[in-house]
């Protein structure tokens, strides 16, 4: 059996790989043990997004919870963030997001907090798989007065929204923004929230009917935003993806702005008000050799961990480190929150742009940093063969060869996707159609080595 835990907690396609029977022995297990050490009836906060799958999976979850004797305060639709926020606001011992974050409505996943709201370490996970392989033994589970109880909070994401106002610290004044919610987690309350503090919001992705969630919108399609960013003479597009733990923007002349620029632009108004911890930000493989030379540039320190926010997280934390993302659009702000935030990573971002630009566009503010073209292939293989694939001597000659090709100007990068049944081959380099030439090569091979790994 593979591990249950993915880099971003449990996922698969709803009522078949992550059922209401997995999702209620996780309710049980994750009791179990975040609890352990409490002398009191434990609580768990527990979210969702839009997806048609979240009823039933918060159901089985929490009934799993209440089962090993622990109350939940259900908090229904809302960002990961605000469940991990809502988790140390009201003093919970551990909290739970049911989200498959970016991915399509018919997958979903359970995220799991401690009581200090941040994400698990590998070593619980494990622990709450084992016990979800062992199972919970009838005469262990409590009777009478000792069941859990569910109490509903259908003001959490009010809540949490009146929270990131409470510590904005920016003026929208005068700000045309146009935003797309995904039709997900943030669709009532992003809108809210940047009308509130004076913008002026044209916002789509906001009508979730359980089905749309991510499709053609959110932070993966930011094609539709940059359209209507051009078609609304806007200042700025945000896009949120499905749970809204990720940002990406769009700048006044219809470009992308990933979590690289981002960061880039974040440490530079940090650094400029001595803010910015150790002058250091903490990256993945995945950030543009760009970012790496903006910080040296600057006099700042870029620092990569393997992908995953997770780890980009447990980095900060053993650092002492304030900032840290995604090329994906996964930005930390320890200062400011335990997990990586869209609808805060947005207001910080909105915060550098005007503290920074004296009046400039955000096409003009993003030249701090000079992105080189990466191409990336996603192959399909499956779970099993990934690390075969990956080992096959095939492919690791290949690489060998693209690596010279390139030789100091450009890198290659294949890694395993942790939460799909992918296989990433990422190319870095100046000439676009060469690394493209060979990123398409290399995900060819490794088209081939599946096809032929699953005949075997």
């Amino acid at each position: 059996m593979s591990r249950l835990f993915g880099t971003d907690g449990v996922r698969g396609v709803a009522n078949r790989d992550l059922t209401p029977d997995l999702a209620f022995e996780i309710g049980m297990a994750a009791a179990r043990v975040l609890t352990e050490e409490t002398h009191h009836k434990p609580t768990f906060v527990v979210g969702a997004d839009t997806r048609v799958s979240c009823g039933m999976l918060a159901s089985a979850l929490i009934a799993g919870i209440n089962a090993a004797g622990a109350d939940v305060v259900y908090a229904g639709v809302i960002a990961t963030p605000g469940v991990a926020w809502l988790t140390l606001e009201l003093q919970a011992d551990a909290g739970a997001m049911i989200s498959a974050s970016h991915n399509s409505f018919e997958y979903n996943g359970i995220k799991l907090f401690s009581s200090s709201g941040f994400k698990l370490p590998d070593e619980i996970e494990d622990k709450i798989e084992t016990h979800v392989k062992e199972g919970y033994p009838p005469e262990m589970r409590p009777v009478g007065d000792k069941v859990g109880r569910l109490i509903r909070l259908d003001e959490g994401a009010d809540m949490y929204t009146e929270h990131l106002l409470s510590i904005a610290d920016v003026d929208l004044t005068g700000l045309r923004l146009v935003i797309d919610c995904a039709n997900g987690a943030s669709y009532h309350t992003a809108p809210k929230l940047f009308q509130a503090l004076g913008a002026e919001v044209i916002a789509f992705g906001v009508e979730p009917d359980g089905f749309n969630i991510n499709l053609d919108c959110g932070s993966t399609h930011a094609d539709r935003l940059a359209h209507h960013v051009i078609e609304e003479k806007a200042d700025m597009g945000l896009a949120f993806d499905g749970d809204a733990d990720r940002l990406i923007a769009i700048d006044d002349q219809g470009e992308l702005c990933d979590g690289d620029v981002m960061l880039a632009i974040l440490a530079m108004d940090l650094d400029r008000r001595n803010e910015l911890s150790k002058k250091t930000i903490v990256a993945t493989v995945m950030s543009n050799i760009g970012l790496q030379l903006m910080t040296k540039r600057f006099g700042m320190t870029l620092v990569r961990t393997a992908v995953g926010d997770r780890y980009v997280l447990e980095h900060m934390l053993q650092e002492g480190f304030c900032l840290g993302g995604e090329q994906s659009g996964h930005v930390i702000l320890l200062k400011d929150a335990t997990t990586g935030d869209g609808q805060l990573t947005a207001l910080r971002f909105l915060r550098a742009i005007r503290r920074l630009g004296e009046g400039q566009p955000l096409s003009e503010l993003r030249r701090v940093i000079q992105l080189f073209p990466q191409v990336l292939e996603n192959v399909l293989v499956k779970e099993s063969l990934k690390n075969k694939i990956l080992e096959h001597e095939t492919l690791l000659s290949a690489v060998l060869e693209v690596e010279e090709a390139l030789a100091s100007e450009g890198r290659v990068l294949l890694r395993k996707s942790g939460t799909e049944p992918l296989i990433r081959v990422m190319i870095e380099g100046p000439d676009l159609s060469l690394i493209r030439s060979h990123a398409r090569h290399l995900a060819s091979i490794v088209e081939t080595l599946s096809k032929q790994s699953d005949k075997d």
